[in-house]
Formats: structure tokens, C-alpha cells, sequence
């Protein structure tokens, strides 16, 4: 038996549209030359061409940016300050790892317009084409139009969105990670303002992420690659970045499958 190893993470980049220009990721890169000036605070009066080669010290990388750039998970703090109907929401360095690393489950969502918002019985319909009888702990991903919009300008309004009942359909059976290719869990923000704007139900902003107020649970933003998985027989790794108190983490996002 083999083992395969399929990447679902975005390349964090100074290029590539994946965020709204106030979140756009800065990366700073210093070539091995370029570094000497900090190798002469461990080794006095060090110079490049003291060093192997001429070539310097050591490549290096300054970044700025969110926990929320790039692929990452999002623990339950950012979406609320309670959860489980009133206990602490727990921040992303809380997060139990065995939820990170569980069987994964495919659901494709891709014929779902952009804004679209994924009902409860979208998600039971799906799961029966598939022929996946859900279990506790399964990491369900949802595979949109946005999987293939990566870089697009208009990037963060593609794709559809999961809705508080569809949420609720996937936490109420044990489901704690959920994922999407799409910038947001929920539909793309300026579908649900003009929804708001007609209705003047505010109820709607936001309703997947907040159905982590009634059961506490995580999900994976800026996913790519879903188009490759099998609807299920894969594993997901996804270990979030370490960060004391955040509300979310950068992960490396894998699915691996045993053949």
C-alpha cells in the first residue's frame, strides 16, 4: 500500500488576489546578502565574504499579515464569544488536535451560483449521492465554484456559502472541522448585504459561522485543489499554527490517501 499526499492549501504570495485589499498578505524577501547585518549581532565584525562562498548569511522572509490570510482554521473565538450555548469559546491554541486530523468527506457544490446559501437538505441530499453515512469527527470539505477562482479579482464574492441549518445538519452529528474552497464559510458578504438590505433580516449576516454560538465547532477557509479528492476514503491534516488567544491559525492543509 501506498501512500498520496494532495495539497489543499493556497500559496501564501504577494500576488495572487485571495483576500479584500485590506487584508492583502505583505511579504518582504532578503537574499543571503542581504542578511549579514544580522549575523554580525551573533558574529562581530562578520562580513559576507568571510562566510562560504561570498555569499552571505542566510535567506530570509518578513510577513505581514492576519491569522485569517492564506489557508487557515478558524476556532470557535472568532465567531463568538460563547459556545455550546454559553461556555467560553475556545481560542484556536484550545483546539483539541484529534479534531485536525480525522476521515474527510467531499462535498461537491460546485453547480451551487455564487451566493448561494447550502441548506440542511443540500447537504443530506449530497451525502446520499455519495453514499457517506456521516460519522463523529468527520472533517467535511465543501467544494465551490471559487476552488477554480483563485486569483480572480472578484475572488471573494465567488462561490456559494453553507447556512446555519446546513451547519447545524453537519455539528449536530458530531462533525467539529468543516472547510470550503470559498474566502468565507458563509455565503460571500455582498450577496448577504443585498439580502439584508431587501429583508431587513440581520439574522442572515453571517448565519454558518454564528451557528457556532449553539455547538462549538471549526472550519477551514481558502482551501484549493478540492477538485482532486474523491468524495471520501481520504484523511485530512490540518494543525493550525500555535498562537496563544487567536481566533484562528495558518495550516498546511493535506488529504491523504492510502492506496
Amino acid at each position: 500500500m501506498t501512500r498520496r499526499f494532495i495539497d489543499l492549501s493556497i500559496t501564501l504570495c504577494n500576488d495572487v488576489v485571495t483576500d479584500p485589499p485590506f487584508m492583502k498578505p505583505e511579504i518582504t524577501y532578503q537574499t543571503h546578502g542581504e542578511t549579514v547585518a544580522e549575523a554580525a549581532h551573533f558574529f562581530p565584525g562578520l562580513t559576507a565574504e568571510q562566510l562560504p562562498g561570498g555569499e552571505g548569511f542566510a535567506a530570509a522572509e518578513w510577513v505581514r499579515l492576519t491569522t485569517h490570510s492564506g489557508t487557515h482554521l478558524d476556532a470557535p473565538w472568532h465567531f463568538h464569544p460563547t459556545m455550546d450555548g454559553g461556555a467560553r469559546a475556545i481560542t484556536i491554541d484550545e483546539v483539541p488536535l484529534e479534531w485536525c486530523f480525522q476521515n474527510g468527506v467531499k462535498l461537491d457544490f460546485r453547480h451551487f451560483p455564487n451566493g448561494y446559501v447550502a441548506t440542511a437538505q443540500d447537504v443530506e441530499d449530497e451525502l446520499k449521492r455519495i453514499g457517506h453515512d456521516l460519522q463523529s469527527l468527520d472533517i467535511v470539505l465543501v467544494n465551490t465554484a471559487a476552488g477554480m477562482a483563485v486569483g480572480n479579482p472578484d475572488y471573494v464574492n465567488i462561490g456559494c456559502g453553507m447556512g446555519y441549518d446546513a451547519t447545524m445538519y453537519l455539528t449536530t452529528r458530531g462533525v467539529r472541522v468543516t472547510g470550503t474552497d470559498a474566502w468565507s464559510w458563509d455565503a460571500p458578504f455582498s450577496y448577504t448585504a443585498q439580502k439584508v438590505k431587501e429583508t431587513g433580516d440581520t439574522s442572515l449576516i453571517w448565519e454558518g459561522h454564528k451557528a457556532g454560538r449553539d455547538i462549538g465547532y471549526c472550519h477551514l477557509e481558502k482551501l484549493h485543489n478540492l477538485e482532486a479528492l474523491p468524495p471520501h476514503g481520504f484523511t485530512i491534516s490540518c494543525f493550525p499554527h500555535k498562537i496563544k488567544g487567536a481566533s484562528a491559525g495558518w495550516t498546511r492543509a493535506v488529504a491523504i490517501i492510502e492506496e
